[in-house]
């Protein structure tokens, strides 16, 4: 067993912490403020507990303890599309796989351990919040984080030359690019359309597209008059578009894969200039908040 060279005393010090893991005392704070590091307030300051700390490095190295009886996750990304996030897992080269078919197919397989984060955009009408609701009923007793991935601008795609739309009522009589039961999207917009009074049985529907870019492909194919998308894959496709809200999309992460080197790979890549330069040319989207703790388990 690796000789972890703890002091004799009962608690570290955040000097002490970071020595030891050869971390800059920011970082301590920081993993702390996550509840990534087993550690104790009473006092005012941040006090560490050495029996803890060693189990905590022995049993999940990069990255906090493991829930008992925890099983290994998949180094898989689930739940909804996003042109972005997608773009970024593979120009990064993290080595994470990904497995994208909505935020409420990817909140339930990642509940089950399927796989190491899941991107989200679930609203929650009752509260008027974003994500928060749906993971903590979903996930609440599991180690996990929820962290901001960016502000996405989503509203009515429709070809150019074609009579624009201002509102869901006005798709009375057209023809739409539906999206699968188990997307954060079908859910908001059954939602918002119910709050305009808008008769989902006086639309017509085209085949179901189960990302954003083959919903709006489907568009700009003449399969229908008009998606509910967002208006980063508008400009993709050289469509129109009509913003209709601004939601949150948010990644769900295990606390221990966090800190695993796949996911601080992506992260790092995300706060780059690459990242940023990628975000303003799709458009539609503000990442000012990217990484910025949400919610903890």
């Amino acid at each position: 067993m690796t000789d972890l060279s703890l002091p004799d005393h009962e608690y570290l010090t955040v000097k002490e912490l970071a020595a030891l893991l050869r971390l800059k005392e920011r970082k301590v704070y920081d993993l702390a403020a996550s509840g990534a590091v087993p550690c104790s307030k009473a006092t005012g300051k941040l006090l560490f507990p050495a029996t803890e700390i060693r189990q905590w490095i022995e049993q999940a190295k990069s990255g906090g303890l493991s829930a008992p009886g925890a099983v290994e996750r998949p180094p898989i990304v689930l739940g909804s599309h996003d042109p972005l996030l997608d773009w970024a897992i593979r120009q990064s080269r993290c080595g994470l796989a990904t497995f994208f078919d909505g935020s409420l197919d990817g909140l339930g397989r990642f509940a089950a351990g399927e796989g190491v984060a899941a991107g989200l955009h679930i609203h929650d009408a009752k509260s008027e919040q974003w994500n928060v609701p749906a993971v903590s009923d979903a996930v609440g007793h599991q180690n996990a984080v929820l962290i901001s991935f960016a502000t996405r601008r989503r509203g009515l795609v429709f070809l150019p030359g074609a009579v624009k739309p201002t509102r869901l009522s006005d798709l009375a009589g057209r023809r739409m690019v539906p999206r699968q039961a188990e997307s954060g999207t079908d859910r908001l917009f059954r939602e918002l359309a119910a709050r305009e009074g808008l008769d989902l049985s006086d639309l017509s529907f085209a085949e179901v597209a189960r990302t954003e870019d083959d919903a709006v492909e489907a568009v700009r194919r003449g399969d229908a008059d008009v998606t509910f998308g967002l208006e980063s894959v508008a400009r993709s496709y050289g469509l129109e578009f009509c913003p209709i809200v601004e939601e949150q999309f948010a990644l769900v992460v295990d606390r221990k894969a966090w800190f695993d080197e796949p996911m601080q790979k992506l992260m790092d890549f995300c706060a780059g200039k690459p990242f940023a330069s990628r975000a303003a040319a799709y458009g539609g989207y503000d990442t000012r908040n990217l990484g910025t703790v949400i919610w903890n388990a």
